[in-house]
């Protein structure tokens, strides 16, 4: 299912509006000093009022059935406010991986209540070295006497690690990397807060000791599993990116026309004119690039893969060079602790090294090219 226009428009504004109630900024940066990092009140009221969680779950598992287009749109808002919840890693990583698994029994078990928000979940991948790159994964998974799985190792930068209620996590089998599903609350699970350059996104480091897991999907098929999994996760990430660099340059051009210098605003002056319209420039190209991998992604485009790459790659560049600009604009009171500018760019430079950083993604997109 695939909403028009005047749909996109309307779950546009709805989500906006939300947002612009429960995600100001001074409740971001309450939640930026708590724990949990965010409000369980609002992540159900956005399950209950507007049904978030269930976007993109294919109705069978009590989702609204809809599409990456559709989520592209909701992860732009989120971005843009900074919402602080689970949403990036119980809908878009958990969820797609469960799905991309192939494993009905386990989608079954899991995805009706993560649609219904009362279940968060999130992917842990990267290990010490920071890489989601399947090869270098070294957390071992071996079977036990009762027929399930026991896995050992540790697992880093985990979005919403601390308080996810499913763990999927990718292990090494003799068959290869694998998916498992582990409750947090098992015994043998140890979660810590990591603490990272963006508070907004909260990130755990997990320590796995012989913990009691069960298999999702086929044995050894995690290296196929992930790469999927990346494609449709670097366009939702690219969407939040977008999304923030909007309104790095709606803060950055509304500063420019009120803020008066030898009595004239400074937008007027040639060099933060020309500034502005760079990053014009910048998000035009980002929001362009999401949106048609989006589409891409929805139509099951062959070339997909590529345009996923591509957006990533643009997003990220334009993020942070956006939220950079957004500062000097803004001049001193933009180098401030009390200003929000430097919460973008805490959020674009983190979002930039999340599943690996510019190297990474550029050997990802010539990989896509087949180069």
């Amino acid at each position: 299912m695939t909403a028009d226009d005047r749909e996109l428009s309307e779950l546009r504004s709805a989500v906006r509006e939300f947002l612009d109630t429960k995600s100001p900024e001074d409740a971001v940066r309450k939640l930026m000093e708590s724990e949990p990092r965010f409000d369980p009140d609002v992540w159900a009221q956005a399950a209950d009022q507007l049904r978030l969680p269930a976007l993109a779950i294919p109705e069978e598992y009590g989702g609204d059935g809809f599409g990456p287009v559709e989520l592209g749109v909701v992860l732009e808002e989120m971005g843009r406010a900074l919402f602080c919840a689970p949403f990036f890693a119980t809908v878009v990583l958990a969820a797609q991986a469960l799905l991309a698994s192939g494993d009905r029994e386990a989608c079954a078990r899991h995805l009706p209540g993560i649609a219904a928000g009362t279940t968060t979940a999130t992917l842990a991948v990267a290990e010490d070295h920071g890489s989601w790159d399947p090869v270098l994964i070294s957390t071992r998974a071996v079977p036990d006497e009762a027929g399930g799985w026991r896995l050992t190792g540790r697992k880093c930068f985990v979005i919403d690690g601390t308080t996810a209620d499913l763990l999927l996590v990718v292990a090494r089998t003799v068959a290869g990397p694998s998916l498992f599903a582990v409750d947090r609350a098992a015994v043998g699970v140890a979660a810590e807060p990591m603490e990272t350059l963006d508070a907004t996104r909260a990130m755990a480091r997990l320590t796995l000791d012989t913990v009691p897991a069960t298999l999702v999907g086929v044995q050894g098929a995690g290296g196929r599993l992930m790469a999927d999994v990346l494609d449709t996760a670097t366009v939702a990430l690219a969407a939040e990116q977008a999304g923030g660099a909007r309104r790095c340059l709606e803060t950055s051009t509304e500063y420019a026309r009120t803020r008066q210098q030898f009595g004239r605003p400074i937008g007027s002056f040639q060099a933060v004119k020309h500034k502005c319209a760079d990053m014009l420039v910048q998000v035009e190209l980002a929001e362009a690039a999401a949106r048609e991998a989006a589409l891409l992604a929805a139509e099951g485009a062959a070339d997909f893969p590529v345009a996923a790459a591509v957006a990533h790659a643009c997003c990220s560049r334009a993020y942070l060079s956006v939220a950079m600009e957004n500062i000097q604009v803004h001049g001193g009171i933009g180098f401030t602790w009390e200003h929000p500018a430097h919460l973008y760019f805490r959020r674009a430079k983190s979002s930039q090294l999340l599943f690996g950083g510019p190297a990474v993604y550029h050997e990802r997109l010539l990989d896509r090219l087949g180069i």
